[in-house]
Parts: structure tokens; C-alpha cells; sequence
């Protein structure tokens, strides 16, 4: 899908549900092993109580693990997000970020439970963050992964 970072950072940036609602990619690590998005508090993105709304906290970590290790693995797999579960830790205000890291051993592990062509569903613990550091939303992320059957 991407074939540089810089193409996936700006594309990102400029897709309508990231745009208008100030979700904004920050970096993309060259080699697509890390990502880190930020989200600043704005009227657009706040609850009824003044800090950011859950679903704006939630959609920030959408597409990414999928897109990473989509470019880690190539085109010979099928990668899609299959589910989330997100559990609020604490109010956000301010700006917020998320990191995303696809570690070689998560793409090893990967591999090898794919290789007979089985489904497989990794889970990805992603943490949404504010200035000071502490954890306002954790999430996990659930993939569909499969190899590609051979024509």
C-alpha cells in the first residue's frame, strides 16, 4: 500500500476523519517499525465535561498497527484490523499521543504462525498518553493475519 513513510504520514495527515478532527501523524519511522500520532484538545474533539471525547481517542490508533505491519510484511499477506477494546484510564486534556512500535519479534512470531497458511490474531497493546507521560487510554489492538494462498 505505502511504499515510503513519508507517504503514509502524509496521506494520513490529509484524510478527512484525521483532518477535521485534529488527529495528526507526527513520524513514521522509515523501516514502518514505529509511528506516533498526536492529538490536541480542541472544541471539535471534546465531551460534555470539557476533556477529550473516547472516540476521538479511539480513532487516533486506527488504521496504524494494521498499516505497519501491512508494510512490514509485504504483499504476500492479508492484514486487516479484526476488533479494539479500549479501557479509560484517566481524562485527557491537552494533547495526547500514541505510539505504535511493530518489533521484529512480534513480525517473527508472525511468520511463524502463518506459515501453513493459518489465520492469525495477534493482539497489540497501544497506549494513548498525556504531556506529563501517564496513560490516559490503553487499547488492544486485534489483527487478522494471513498468508496470501498462492495462485
Amino acid at each position: 500500500m505505502f511504499k515510503k513513510a513519508w507517504q503514509m504520514k502524509l496521506l494520513l495527515n490529509i484524510w478527512p476523519p484525521f483532518l477535521f478532527t485534529g488527529i495528526r501523524v507526527v513520524d513514521v519511522s522509515e523501516d514502518f517499525r514505529k509511528a506516533k500520532v498526536r492529538l490536541k484538545l480542541n472544541i471539535f474533539n471534546q465531551n460534555a465535561v470539557g476533556v477529550h471525547f473516547g472516540g476521538s481517542l479511539y480513532a487516533m490508533t486506527d488504521p496504524f498497527c494494521m498499516l505497519l505491519v501491512m508494510a512490514r510484511l509485504g504483499k504476500d499477506y492479508i492484514v486487516w484490523d479484526k476488533s479494539a477494546d479500549i479501557d479509560y484510564i484517566k481524562p485527557g486534556k491537552g494533547t495526547v499521543t500514541a505510539e505504535f512500535i511493530i518489533t521484529d519479534a512480534l513480525i517473527a512470531d508472525i511468520l511463524t504462525q502463518t506459515a501453513q497458511g493459518e489465520k492469525y490474531l495477534p493482539e497489540i497493546p497501544v497506549y494513548v498518553k498525556d504531556a506529563q507521560g501517564e496513560i490516559v487510554a490503553k487499547l488492544n489492538r486485534k489483527l487478522y493475519i494471513r498468508r496470501k494462498k498462492s495462485a
